[in-house]
């Protein structure tokens, strides 16, 4: 994954960047914000459940979670993941 390129991109679509790593069985659970994210999977594997509907999405693949939205994220390896996050400005 070319971390740069994904925090130019959402810089110029108006995101900001930052990075998680978790460990395996780390759950961020039932988290709402005001404003839209985006995630992106790095390393591992995770789970991402928005509004009850899950998805496990592959490494580069972009996640839109939308304004109020009900979410949760869990790493569902067995190794330690890393994903990248952002939030729309």
């Amino acid at each position: 994954m070319d971390q740069e390129k994904i925090k130019k991109d959402w810089e110029y679509r108006g995101y900001s960047f930052g990075v998680f790593k978790d460990p395996p069985g780390k759950i961020w659970a039932d988290f709402v914000h005001r404003t839209d994210e985006l995630v992106v999977l790095a390393e591992g594997e995770i789970e991402i459940q928005i509004e009850g509907i899950s998805q496990q999405p592959q490494i580069g693949d972009e996640v839109f979670i939308p304004a109020k939205a009900v979410h949760t994220v869990r790493n569902i390896g067995s190794t330690n993941n890393v994903w990248y996050y952002g939030y729309k400005r």
